[in-house]
C-alpha cells in the first residue's frame, strides 16, 4: 500500500511516471467522462465535502490508476492505493481506513478481486465512515464500530461483471474508459515526445498513434522505443521512416497488431477452423494466461472486427483471414452470430 500526498505521483510503470498527467487538464481524451468529474470534482471542494465514491471501469492502460491520482490532486488531498489482492484479511483493510484523513481518495485497483469478508467490511466504509470490528472470540465476542473521517473510495476493474451488485450500487459516480480516438492518441504523442525532449513529425505521430490499439500506456512505451531507434539509428528525431522501421523490429503491423495478435488469430484460423474456440483452449494454445488473452488482447481484437465473442466460444471475422492473408473456411460465416 502506497500513500501520496497531492502533487506527488504515482509510480507504477516505473520510466512512465515522468509522463502521468498530474491535473484534469492534462488528462488528454475521454472528453466526456472529464467533463462530468470536473463538475462533480468542483461541487465537492466547494461544498468542502469528500467527492462521492467513484467507479472506474476500462480495459488496461487506459488511464484508471492515472485519473484516481489526477482526482486527488484536483481535490488537494492524500492519495492512498492498493490493490485487492493485497488485501488479504479484513485488518489489512481496516488498518489501511483508521489512517485516512478527512477526504482522502482511497485507490483500490483490481476491486473484483475483494475478498468477501473485506468486501462487507467495505459496505459500512462506505456508507456509514464506520468500521465493524470484532472484539473476542466465541460467546464472548462483540462489535465494536469505530468512525472514521469521510473519504472517496476509487475503485477500477477491467472485469466489472464479476463486481457484485451490492459493492456497484454504493458508488455514486461511474466512469468508463473507452479505447481513445486517433486525434487523441497523436495528441499524446506530442505531449509524450515533448517530455521526453525528442521532436517528432506530424505524419510519425499520426503513424504511430494508429500502432498503439488506442491506449495511452502502449502508445507512451512506443514513444520511448522510437526515442532510441531515432538516437542511435537516426537522426535524433522520431520520422515516419524511423517509426516504420520501429513497428518493423518490434513486429507491430499497420494496424497495430503485435506477434502475439497475430497468433491468436492464425490459431483459430489454422488449428480450430476459425471457431469457436473456448478462451482457456486458446490461451493454452497460444502460451498465455487467460486473464491476459482477455484482458489486454481480446478487447482490441474485438473492436478492430477480427473476433467475435459468441455463447460457443471466439471465432473469426472474414475481416481477420484478410488482414492475415488467409484462406477462409467457408462454413465459418454460417456459424456467425450476428
Amino acid at each position: 500500500m502506497a500513500v501520496l500526498h497531492a502533487e506527488e505521483t504515482f509510480e507504477e510503470d516505473g520510466k512512465d511516471v515522468s509522463l502521468r498527467p498530474r491535473r484534469l487538464d492534462e488528462f488528454l481524451g475521454q472528453a466526456a467522462l472529464k467533463e462530468n468529474l470536473s463538475v462533480f470534482i468542483e461541487a465537492a471542494k466547494a461544498r468542502n465535502e469528500s467527492l462521492d465514491h467513484l467507479f472506474l471501469i476500462g480495459p488496461p492502460g487506459l488511464g484508471k490508476t492515472t485519473l484516481a491520482q489526477v482526482v486527488a490532486n484536483e481535490l488537494g488531498v492524500e492519495f492512498k492505493v492498493t490493490s485487492a489482492p493485497a488485501l488479504e484479511k479484513p485488518k489489512d483493510l481496516a488498518g489501511i481506513l483508521t489512517t485516512v484523513t478527512e477526504r482522502t481518495v482511497f485507490f483500490i485497483d483490481e476491486i473484483h478481486r475483494l475478498k468477501p469478508a473485506i468486501e462487507e467490511m467495505l459496505y459500512i466504509a462506505m456508507e456509514d465512515y464506520e468500521l465493524d470490528w470484532i472484539i473476542g472470540q466465541g460467546p464472548s465476542a462483540r462489535t465494536l464500530r469505530i468512525p472514521i473521517p469521510p473519504f472517496t473510495l476509487v475503485g477500477a476493474t477491467t472485469k466489472a461483471g464479476m463486481v457484485s451488485s451490492p459493492l456497484i450500487s454504493r458508488f455514486g459516480i461511474t466512469c468508463r474508459f473507452s479505447f481513445y480516438e486517433p486525434r487523441d492518441m497523436q495528441a499524446i504523442v506530442r505531449r509524450s515526445a515533448g517530455i521526453l525532449g525528442v521532436p517528432v513529425d506530424e505524419d510519425a505521430a499520426a503513424l504511430l498513434a494508429s500502432g498503439a490499439r488506442g491506449t495511452p500506456r502502449v502508445v507512451n512505451r512506443l514513444v520511448r522505443r522510437m526515442r532510441d531507434f531515432a538516437q542511435v539509428l537516426g537522426a535524433g528525431r522520431i520520422s515516419r521512416a524511423v517509426v516504420k522501421d520501429g513497428f518493423r523490429k518490434l513486429e507491430i503491423d499497420e494496424l497495430g497488431l503485435e506477434r502475439y495478435d497475430r497468433e491468436i488469430l492464425k490459431t483459430i484460423a489454422e488449428k480450430y477452423g476459425g471457431g469457436p474456440v473456448g478462451a482457456e483452449t486458446l490461451a493454452i494454445s497460444v502460451g498465455e494466461s487467460v486473464d491476459t488473452l482477455e484482458d489486454y488482447y481480446e478487447p482490441f481484437l474485438i473492436q478492430t472486427g477480427f473476433i467475435q465473442r459468441t455463447p460457443r466460444g471466439r471465432m473469426l471475422t472474414p475481416a481477420a483471414y484478410d488482414h492475415l492473408g488467409l484462406k477462409r473456411n467457408p462454413d465459418a460465416n454460417d456459424r456467425l452470430l450476428f
